[in-house]
């Protein structure tokens, strides 16, 4: 497996999630089959970072994925994130992790990654967005916004914290869960500056017109999205 491009040290990580909209969460074989064309589709629409998110295949095959993810992140600027294992994103050469409230310690990640490693922690609370603040994470996902069976079981929190987010973090977040070219702008509206996506990608019939279309929701005054 090549190395990562010198161009993803650390402050070079950070500039591209400072300025990233578009988050795409896919599995190693959406659909079953090679992830190349969902992903060259999702990146061409406009997707920043990927993360390779698999619960279910042997370590191996995930590892041959990530050579597919980390080799199209590397020819679209893109960052790759894989979730809930950095032993298994320190393997892949990924750019770096993401982390659940029950998953390893966001410290203990860190110790495993390094300082240039991008880490970023679900929350889905207040508390959980507050505590965030203390641990030396990146960035945060707040959510699921929406019901969503990529989280079953996992209640909505709605577009109010989205709002406190918004107010409170001094962390760049993405909102994420239920989100869709049909809500995306009432989600920015509520005070969401990046967005994260699932099956609003995975699953459309034209995987990079929905990317551009989530990817509007952004168009107007005052585009670049905010440090935090």
């Amino acid at each position: 497996m090549s190395l990562a491009p010198p161009e993803a040290a650390g402050p070079l990580r950070r500039e591209r999630l400072r300025t990233a909209r578009l988050y795409f969460v896919c599995e190693a074989q959406p659909r079953g089959g090679d992830p190349e064309p969902l992903l060259r589709a999702a990146l061409n629409g406009g997707a920043d970072i990927v993360q390779l998110r698999e619960k279910a295949l042997p370590r191996r095959e995930i590892e041959l994925a990530a050579l597919t993810f980390r080799r199209l992140c590397d020819t679209y600027s893109a960052l790759f994130i894989v979730n809930d294992d950095p032993h298994l994103a320190r393997a892949c050469h990924a750019d770096g992790v993401h982390v659940g409230q029950d998953d390893m310690p966001v410290q203990e990640a860190r110790e495993v990654l390094g300082p240039d490693a991008i880490i970023g922690l679900s929350t889905h609370s207040k508390e959980q967005i507050a505590a965030a603040g203390e641990q030396p994470v990146d960035y945060i996902s707040v959510g699921p916004v929406w019901e969503t069976p990529t989280k079953e079981g996992r209640p909505g929190v709605g577009l109010g914290l989205v709002s406190h987010a918004a107010e409170h973090t001094a962390h760049p977040f993405f909102a994420i869960g239920g989100i869709d070219p049909s809500n995306a702008e009432e989600v920015v509206g509520a005070g969401a500056r990046r967005l994260g996506v699932v099956r609003a990608i995975r699953d459309a019939e034209d995987p990079a017109a929905a990317a551009e279309s989530i990817r509007r929701a952004f168009a107007g005054p005052g585009d670049v999205a905010p440090g935090g």
